[in-house]
């Protein structure tokens, strides 16, 4: 009966598995077929992989431009949510504040606001101040929506650490600042690395704000794939080498930060 139990219980898991993963597959497998392999019926699961599609993705887009903006507006982003969020976040832990629930709740509502709410207030101001379609905007846009996420999943990290060591190093006559950047900080490690690569995540995959804020100078991958729907045709080809290689970084990133991502998770980042 254990058997039984033990197979159903895996089969399960594989059916759950493969409904979340087949649209990639999909997508990667259009990606190597013609256009008409791919309105084939039935679809062809063999056949010979035609590369075209990539080489019209870097010679006929602006892929590189595109991933570059992506590399720069997500790594400012992340870099100075972190760096702004992190010294915040210590501060609701650890110090006595007025309204301290109801700064915190507040944080995290910014963070729960549907991105559609926002995206035209952005968009107006935006417009009015004339820095629309640049790199900055987008960086201040991304800062606003992860810097509460650092801030709540952190606070948590620091509330874990023992105030008994922080008030050892008091007495060893640490500043405040020392004990920060000396006790606090190092204790919660992995609690940093998993607010990053959740951040870098979120930002990379962004298409609502990249999609209206931006047009051709600071525009990002995930936008740069709509411009291959058109009101005639969609070019499925290029849709799916372009969609793959816009998922291609995130799942290289991930599989080799994983262990530290997990590992944050479960010391208490999900908490409270």
């Amino acid at each position: 009966m254990k058997k039984i139990t033990t197979i159903l219980i895996y089969a399960f898991i594989t059916i759950v598995l493969f409904v979340f993963v087949f649209h990639y597959i999909w997508m990667v497998l259009t990606s190597f077929k013609t256009r008409l392999d791919i309105f084939t019926v039935p679809p062809k699961f063999i056949f010979k992989p035609y590369l075209q599609n990539y080489i019209d993705v870097f010679t006929r887009g602006r892929f590189l431009r595109n991933f570059l903006n992506s590399a720069i507006v997500v790594a400012c982003a992340t870099f100075i949510s972190v760096a702004v969020g992190t010294p915040a976040a210590y501060s609701l832990a650890r110090f006595e504040l007025m309204g301290k629930k109801h700064i915190s709740m507040w944080i995290l509502s910014i963070r729960m606001m549907p991105p559609i709410v926002a995206v035209i207030p952005f968009f107006l101001i935006a417009s009015k101040l004339r820095i629309l379609d640049t790199h900055g905007l987008l960086m201040l846009v991304y800062m606003t929506f992860n810097l509460p996420f650092v801030i709540w999943i952190l606070r948590s990290f620091f509330e874990d650490v023992p105030i008994e060591l922080e008030q050892a190093a008091i007495l060893d006559g640490y500043s405040r600042w020392s004990i920060f950047t000396k006790v606090a900080l190092p204790l919660v490690k992995p609690g940093l690395v998993s607010v990053t690569i959740l951040c870098i995540i979120f930002s990379w995959n962004e298409f609502l704000f990249a999609n209206v804020l931006t047009k051709e100078v600071a525009q990002t991958l995930p936008p740069a794939i709509s411009v291959l729907v058109t009101t005639r045709t969609v070019q499925w080809g290029r849709v799916g080498a372009l969609a793959t290689l816009v998922v291609l970084p995130i799942v290289i990133f991930t599989y080799f930060i994983q262990r530290h991502m997990v590992r944050g998770l479960t010391l208490g980042a999900v908490k409270g």
